[in-house]
């Protein structure tokens, strides 16, 4: 027996809107986030979450309800929420006594989960515990991974790239330097991820090239890997697939070097270098009298053994 689907239609011209507007398109939106908290989450994680959601505010939403939700048990309720706000990430905050001071921070594909990573978040310091001027909002930040473990370690190489879908906010084609406000560093060791926020300073140092100073200005906390949930290959695959339009044609004999230089070779003859045509110097051109003079020499000297013989 069939069931036939039911199909939405809109009931004003502002719905039909928003309905063409969550229609896939080819080139996507930023992605928004979800933040949310559960009704045991302590002081202590409500501030971390809002410093988080306070980094990415223009594409981000905090909701204020307290539903005690499981995604890692029953991912059913974050994928209705992430549905009904149009959300591809979410953030997570709890806390109880067998998981303190715990973070959840997942990705949707075509509205249903991706990616699942639980941390534990500890030595935590909040925006108010800087005081200092803070960066605008809205602003790209710039990412900086270090430590061996985002290239090795599968867990670590796989949160990496969460949170660049986190933090990396609009694509940008054009980079103005003046544009760089703020930096997020995230150094790995053996089990623990330190992530760091900077504002950058461009000072004057007297030449065309700024000084370039670091002032912390939050958050910063200490994160370990405790769950994880991370889509299959297959999956993986088809969630990173790009439309046709977008995918650029291979171009014969075009290269790039290490700087982003664009190189071509061409295929052509062999030439003859004693007729290129150069560009006429002075240094270059023959004198008229020298060569004249130098004609006549040569003419007399041939000529006088050739009388001496006839003689």
């Amino acid at each position: 027996m069939t069931v036939m689907q039911r199909v939405v239609k809109p009931k004003n011209p502002r719905a039909k809107r928003a309905l063409v507007k969550r229609e896939p398109k080819i080139v996507e939106n930023t992605k928004q986030s979800l933040f949310l908290h559960g009704k045991k989450t302590g002081e202590f994680m409500r501030k971390c979450l809002k410093d988080i959601y306070a980094l990415k505010r223009q594409d981000s939403k905090l909701l204020q309800s307290k539903d005690q939700l499981l995604p890692f048990e029953d991912i059913l309720p974050v994928e209705r929420l992430a549905h009904e706000h149009d959300a591809s990430l979410f953030a997570y905050a709890t806390h109880s006594k067998k998981r303190p001071n715990n973070l959840i921070m997942g990705r949707m594909f075509n509205h249903h989960i991706l990616d699942l990573i639980e941390l534990g978040v500890d030595n935590y310091l909040g925006l108010e515990d800087f005081k200092n001027r803070k960066i605008t909002v809205g602003n790209k930040p710039c990412m900086v991974f270090c430590g061996t473990q985002f290239e090795d370690l599968m867990e670590f190489k796989n949160l990496k790239n969460i949170l660049i879908d986190f933090f990396r906010g609009v694509e940008a084609t054009d980079v103005r330097l003046q544009g760089f406000e703020h930096a997020l560093l995230f150094t790995a060791t053996d089990d623990t991820i330190y992530m760091r926020s900077y504002k950058i300073l461009l000072k004057k140092s007297g030449t065309r090239i700024p000084r370039v100073e670091l002032e912390e200005i939050g958050p910063c906390m200490d994160l370990k890997i405790r769950r994880t949930k991370f889509a299959s290959d297959d999956l993986k695959k088809k969630a990173c697939r790009q439309p046709r339009h977008l995918k650029v044609g291979k171009k014969k004999n075009h290269s790039r070097d290490v700087f982003g230089t664009k190189l071509g070779r061409i295929h052509m003859t062999k030439q003859d270098l004693g007729q290129l045509q150069t560009r006429k110097r002075k240094a270059l051109k023959k004198n008229t009298k020298k060569a004249k003079s130098t004609n006549n020499e040569a003419s007399t000297s041939t000529a006088e053994p050739m009388e001496a013989s006839q003689e």
